[in-house]
């Protein structure tokens, strides 16, 4: 095949993707079979198989058990700001993850006592398996599942304290920079790595997805002086959201 010529099943695939990108197959169409698409384009059913493969990996298309495949109806994206711009007395855990302060949301919290992993001691520097906090947490958006998080503290800091629990206590549910506050460790840093992968099982049950489709993940840890004071995952269904960031300019 000569350089930068697409293989026949990608060229198949380029077309019918735009003709539901402009709507000549509107979502809930159902999409050409595939001896119309062998017809249609000149090529085998081999070619036009794996041609509908890919619109399925691409999440534009999905199979229905002895009906057929069908164009997907996909959501316009909505917006997950991501801020450092807490105002004081309102960094709930909903408003830590999403900053846009013109989006209404409410969230369910669990928290248990567990172990460090290697890979959160590495990234709270502290030594694997020594005790944290670690609460999992499922945000809603205007009641719709929009995010997934884990957040692990170490105990050697909260253990004794009035914030050991997040949501407990008499700064329980204000977030990080209040409730280390209340211990006194200033909040002076936070980091975000993100990244995006194929959503485990569990994590799209919970948000209303199809296993495989991609998720977005952010790696959020808070710092005092220095020293990581907390660390999260964050988990955001790329179909439907998009993370936007505001950063001031200095």
């Amino acid at each position: 095949m000569p350089f930068g010529e697409q293989p026949a099943y990608l060229r198949v695939a380029e077309d019918l993707r735009r003709k539901i990108l402009d709507g000549t197959l509107p979502p809930h169409a159902r999409l050409p079979s595939q001896a119309r698409i062998r017809t249609e384009y000149g090529v085998s059913d081999t070619v036009a198989l794996e041609a509908r493969k890919v619109l399925m990996a691409e999440g534009f298309v999905e199979g229905r058990s002895g009906s057929g495949t069908y164009v997907r109806e996909r959501p316009k994206p909505r917006r997950v700001v991501r801020s450092g711009y807490r105002p004081a007395g309102t960094a709930s855990p909903f408003r830590q993850e999403q900053g846009d302060e013109g989006c209404k949301g409410t969230w369910e919290s669990r928290s248990v006592q567990d172990h460090a992993s290697p890979a959160v001691a590495e990234r709270l520097r502290i030594e694997p398996g020594d005790r944290v906090m670690r609460t999992h947490y499922l945000f809603r958006t205007e009641g719709e599942p929009s995010m997934l998080s884990t957040s692990w503290e170490p105990l050697a800091l909260t253990a004794r304290t009035p914030v050991l629990l997040p949501e407990e206590g008499p700064v329980g549910g204000q977030g990080v920079v209040e409730r280390m506050a209340a211990i006194d460790l200033v909040v002076d840093h936070m980091a975000e790595e993100v990244g995006a992968r194929p959503g485990l099982a569990e994590e799209t049950a919970a948000l209303g997805g199809v296993p495989g489709h991609i998720v977005i993940e952010i790696q959020r840890t808070y710092y005092c002086s220095g020293q990581p004071v907390e660390t999260a995952d964050v988990i955001i269904p790329a179909e439907r959201y998009r993370a936007v960031y505001h950063l001031p300019v200095r």
